[in-house]
């Protein structure tokens, strides 16, 4: 197989290199289209083929690449970096992802020429995963996402598509011991699933500031920027400063403002997801204002419950303190949960979860809970999740939920769909460059491509 990668930064790119070497070593050719002038240097110092998309000049009219690539919707496909970088001049986000669009292509046409190729990226929403795709897609190359799957350690691969994987829900057969053992052990440890890539992410907005591995890189990057001149995907470090003072900012306001689990009962489960988040941008982009979807639960739920709200553990201080701080003062029926309560607790004493696509609506399920799914998750058609049809349905949809009697629940039922969704996924880590695992995601990525 001949297979064509993109690379966004540098901590990507130690990963990819050593599995540009293996495939190599497989029998297979790879290439890469890096994003970061550093990444580039990388690669070609190990003798990888490299694509530099940082110094290829398009002046094209962005409008007419734009109309070429058939980028329909573009307001949808901006969101992403408005949300993740406070990217707001439309005009320059226009011209990177026309940037993106051209360099791309030429990278593809180029590696088309020694024969059929595959491209895969890391799922994401960034410009130019979008404009790698389009490009991808116009040359009639299919484009794999990479996503971490709900297994730790696994991963899944999606073929020309942002949505999450679809698991038919005509999931029949005896369940794997491995797959048996892998949940029992989840539910008993109580433990979530992190990959191992975003661990760091998993602290608070205080220690992510005070923290020599982010100054270093803060330093770094600064220096790349401004005195030597080199390019890099996510160059927007002012904006990435800001966040992380607004976190800590957040999280300082919301101390004093948590109810602990025991005094919050009962209640229905809403698990923050990650602020802009792609899972919310482009693939559930309606509830993309999740205080706004609050405000809406709090006004639903039967006034028999109360909503318990939680941050996402990697984003402490990520939500708009003085907006929950509103909600908070306009209804009793609110409580925000501390952060550190852990998942499967509070999943434990919930009535109902509501989800967007969190994988704690996945968690909910393997404790017998009942799903309200609001958006795109792989566990849409899993049992005992219900669907919102329509918005307007969502009282009438909570009241049913908390006043009928609940079915029994079917663990084999549920523990068969979680084993359809393994079977559909492959060991492996991304961002993980111990040798081992670059051996176990180098073979499992050419056995997801080769037999699709």
């Amino acid at each position: 197989m001949r297979f064509l990668i993109t690379t966004l930064a540098e901590y990507q790119t130690s990963f990819w290199l050593k599995v540009g070497i293996e495939l190599t070593r497989l029998g297979h050719d790879a290439a890469f289209i890096s994003f970061d002038d550093r990444s580039s240097e990388m690669l070609t110092a190990a003798g990888l083929k490299v694509y530099a998309a940082t110094r290829v000049a398009h002046p094209a009219d962005p409008e007419e690449v734009l109309a070429r690539f058939g980028v329909t919707r573009l307001n949808h496909w901006l969101s992403h970096e408005r949300f993740a970088f406070g990217a707001i001049d439309s005009a320059s986000q226009r011209r990177k992802l026309s940037d993106a669009l051209l360099a791309t292509d030429a990278a593809c046409r180029d590696w088309l020429a020694g024969g059929p190729a595959v491209m895969v990226q890391e799922l994401g929403g960034f410009l130019s995963v979008v404009g790698s795709y389009f490009a991808a897609r116009h040359n009639g190359i299919d484009n794999w996402f990479i996503e971490p799957s709900f297994f730790r350690g696994r991963l899944f691969f999606l073929r020309n598509d942002f949505a999450a994987p679809k698991i038919p829900d005509d999931h029949e057969g005896a369940v794997p011991e491995e797959v048996r053992r892998y949940l029992q052990k989840t539910i008993s440890s109580r433990a979530i699933v992190i990959p191992r890539k975003d661990r760091h992410q998993y602290t608070t907005a205080w220690k992510k500031i005070v923290n020599f591995r982010n100054a270093r890189r803060l330093a770094e990057k600064l220096s790349d920027k401004y005195l030597r001149g080199k390019r890099q995907e996510f160059g927007y470090i002012g904006s990435h400063v800001r966040t992380h003072a607004r976190m800590l900012w957040n999280s300082h306001r919301l101390r004093g403002h948590y109810t602990p689990l025991r005094e919050a009962s009962p209640f229905v489960y809403y698990p923050l997801h990650v602020p802009g988040d792609m899972a919310l941008t482009l693939r559930t982009p309606q509830f993309l204002d999740q205080i706004a979807l609050i405000d809406l639960l709090c006004r639903s739920v039967p006034a028999s419950h109360r909503i318990a709200v939680k941050e996402h553990p990697a984003m402490v201080g990520a939500v708009d303190a003085m907006r929950l701080l509103e909600l908070l003062g306009r209804y009793d029926n609110l409580v925000l949960l501390p952060p550190s309560t852990n998942n499967y607790e509070v999943l434990g004493k919930a009535d109902a979860v509501v989800s967007i696509n969190s994988k704690s609506g996945a968690e909910g399920l393997l404790l017998g809970k009942e799903v309200l799914v609001l958006g795109d998750a792989f566990y849409r058609s899993a049992p005992r999740v219900r669907l919102l049809g329509r918005l307007e349905d969502l009282p009438a949809v909570l009241e049913e939920m908390l006043k009928s009697r609940p079915a029994a629940v079917d663990h084999d039922s549920i523990e068969r769909y979680f084993a359809a969704a393994w079977q559909r996924s492959f060991p492996g880590e991304l961002y993980v460059d111990a040798d081992e695992n670059v051996s176990v995601f180098s073979k499992s990525m050419v056995h997801a491509l080769g037999a699709a």
